[in-house]
């Protein structure tokens, strides 16, 4: 008789394959942090905990956790545990800015549209932004930032549903993309790209501009350990904002 290619438990069901057994952990995990049920900082339970709550080894938890840790999405802390990685703002040259907290902190009062939403197979144009030659689902967001009943920025992203899947089934009419991703997705890398260029026509018409129009252009790109997560194109008018950074000799001081 050929050997069982799965285990059997005394019940006799089928008992998962290991590495189907870790996946499965993984992806639940995954889950939870990338929905936001658990956001950065949140403590993780410990390793006896997942033990028992998977009925599995504590060799699999701790190869779970320790493939979660080298994706930085986690952080392992010895003796005190597992937390969900926070953005590592400071590994930028500019921070990445929160555009309603922005607004809130200089005391104006913050307004927001969603101007569009589609979901859909990248084209080349998305992967060009992207960066990536690998075909993937994105969801493409276009809204509009107001501050004081004036409109502030004109917002173009593209989010990766390949490594963020749960920001498809989040309503952007209520949140901004950029304020979402910020709290509930972690990543440590970032690329910005700043020009100064005159608005095209739908800057004209989403920012109530008059032809011709200069605008700041922020174009920024951040990756989770060499995945991108989102790329995303922030208009401007040039008299509405400015960017200022304060440096010693050895670096960016904040």
């Amino acid at each position: 008789m050929a050997a069982a290619r799965v285990s059997k438990l005394a019940n006799g069901k089928a008992h998962a394959a290991p590495q189907a057994l870790y996946q499965r952990i993984r992806a639940d995990l995954e889950e939870k942090i990338l929905s936001g049920r658990w956001p950065p900082g949140y403590r993780i339970p410990f390793e006896h905990e997942l033990v028992e709550s998977y009925n599995c080894s504590r060799m699999t938890v701790n190869k779970v956790l320790s493939g979660l840790a080298a994706a930085g999405v986690i952080e392992r802390k010895r003796r005190v545990g597992s937390f969900v990685a926070k953005p590592l703002v400071q590994s930028a040259v500019l921070h990445i800015p929160d555009i309603q907290a922005e607004i809130a902190k200089r005391g104006e009062a913050y307004a927001y549209e969603l101007l569009s939403r589609k979901r859909r197979k990248a084209t080349k144009d998305d992967l060009d932004r992207l960066g990536i030659d690998k075909s993937c689902d994105v969801l493409v967001l276009s809204c509009r930032h107001i501050a004081k009943g004036r409109p502030f920025a004109l917002e173009e992203r593209l989010i990766n549903l390949d490594v963020v899947p749960p920001a498809s089934e989040i309503d952007f009419t209520r949140v901004p993309p950029g304020t979402w991703l910020l709290g509930h997705v972690p990543w440590n890398e970032a690329e910005h790209r700043i020009t100064a260029s005159l608005a095209d026509d739908v800057a004209l018409k989403a920012l109530t501009l008059k032809k011709p129009a200069a605008c700041l252009v922020v174009e920024r790109r951040t990756w989770r350990k060499n995945k991108i997560i989102t790329s995303v194109r922030v208009t401007y008018p040039n008299d509405l904002y400015q960017l200022t950074a304060r440096f010693t000799p050895t670096g960016l001081r904040s």
